[in-house]
């Protein structure tokens, strides 16, 4: 496949996008450590980034299919830059928190650790519907780029660069400015983010609005869980987003409690995006030799390895070795997850598949976080990921069963 300038587009519209969104999401939770909240509080913070798309993926999906790019894009990036912005006016409240900039407007900051816990949980959601929304109207669009087989494997590859560098960007621009400027500057250029991805929006070719099919379900989409394999295949994303999850909850706890550095948390952080993007790198020129099944078999199992060993990092180095490690595993799995995807669903139930995934995704990040939260608070650190280890050695059974059908033409045919 030719590199296309309107898929440059997509990838560096999600690029800075999503880096807000993944910078935010590391700040907020030091903001609370330095302001004494429990991890209790962090991992319901965390969740929240994902509780509002869970309820909002279908509508965004359809949302999509209607107005192709631009308008959902446009919305998108209003959200995240509205979040992050009312992350900052919460650094304003928080006499405790480190603080450079804006001395003048010091003594408007009035108490209350509460008032800005739930101006952060505000923008967490706002943040996390403006990221989501955007992914899923990147996905539906990358997806008409591609024609079929090995392809989509390879879009979907150059695609999954842009979470990989924007889980790098976003999380070093936010701990290197934590250090040097404050939370609150912080926050103001993780907001400035997103709007770099209007300049690119022109490169995506404008689609004719589309009225809403007459007659449409709203519950339509659940039919696709009749599909066997699209079950199985979501079981897997689903464990598969909650190591990404446990990872991104653990890594600024655990840094925390050793006393690293905001940037050398966020270097840890980055050292793991960055595998990810390198792996991702290699993946459109090997597509032809991949196959999907045991490619996440064998991230699955690596995963479980690389967890049951992180505890025993004890330094920053280690930690960012680990780190680099998953995402070698992590990183390949995103492309694999998309094709088989695109094979098990029929073609005008894509934008609905992509968003039952993203909901079951953001389910996940919305429960889990909070359970690592209480787990972590009640047993430590190192249990958490012993316990990922096993349920992600035990997840690689259903990986294996994602087999090569594709979709059927009929859905009321498929028996569940």
């Amino acid at each position: 496949m030719v590199f296309s300038r309107p898929l440059l587009a997509l990838i560096l519209g999600q690029i800075f996008l999503h880096s807000c969104m993944t910078g935010v999401r590391v700040a907020a939770p030091l903001l609370m450590l330095r302001q004494g909240h429990t991890e209790w509080a962090v991992g319901l913070l965390l969740g929240l980034f994902a509780a509002a798309p869970v309820a909002t993926s279908l509508h965004s999906g359809r949302m999509a299919d209607r107005f192709g790019y631009h308008r959902p894009m446009r919305l998108a990036v209003a959200l995240a830059v509205t979040g992050a912005l009312l992350a900052a006016a919460a650094v304003w409240l928080t006499p405790s928190a480190p603080f450079t900039g804006w001395a003048a407007l010091d003594g408007l900051r009035t108490e209350p650790r509460g008032a800005a816990f739930a101006i952060l949980c505000v923008a967490a959601m706002l943040c996390g519907v403006g990221a989501n929304m955007g992914l899923i109207t990147i996905q539906r669009s990358a997806g008409r780029l591609a024609s079929g087989g090995t392809e989509v494997t390879r879009v979907f590859s150059w695609l999954g660069l842009a979470p990989a560098v924007s889980n790098m960007i976003g999380p070093v621009v936010a701990g290197v400015l934590i250090d040097v400027a404050g939370f609150g500057t912080a926050f103001v250029v993780l907001a400035a983010l997103p709007l770099i991805s209007l300049a690119w929006m022109q490169q995506v070719p404008l689609e004719v609005p589309r009225a809403p099919t007459a007659g449409a379900a709203a519950s339509s989409a659940w039919t696709l869980l009749r599909l066997p394999e699209l079950r199985r295949l979501l079981l897997v994303n689903w464990l598969l987003s909650s190591s990404w999850d446990l990872h991104a909850f653990v890594v600024p706890v655990l840094g925390h409690e050793r006393g690293l550095s905001a940037s050398a948390i966020g270097l840890i952080l980055g050292s793991f995006a960055a595998a990810v993007t390198l792996v991702r790198l290699v993946i459109p020129w090997i597509a032809d030799h991949l196959r999907e099944a045991q490619v996440l078999v064998a991230a699955m199992l690596t995963t479980a390895a690389v967890f049951a060993v992180y505890p025993f990092a004890s330094s920053a180095l280690a930690m960012a070795t680990c780190g680099a490690l998953l995402g070698v595993a992590l990183g390949c799995v995103q492309p694999m997850i998309m094709t088989a995807l695109h094979r098990l669903t029929p073609p005008p139930r894509h934008g609905e598949a992509l968003a039952l995934r993203s909901m079951t995704i953001n389910g996940a990040s919305t429960l889990m976080p909070l359970s690592f939260g209480l787990l972590g608070s009640a047993l430590g650190v190192a249990p958490l990921f012993w316990l990922m280890a096993v349920a992600m050695a035990a997840g690689s059974v259903a990986a294996r069963q994602v087999g090569r059908r594709s979709a059927p033409a009929d859905l009321a045919s498929v028996r569940t």
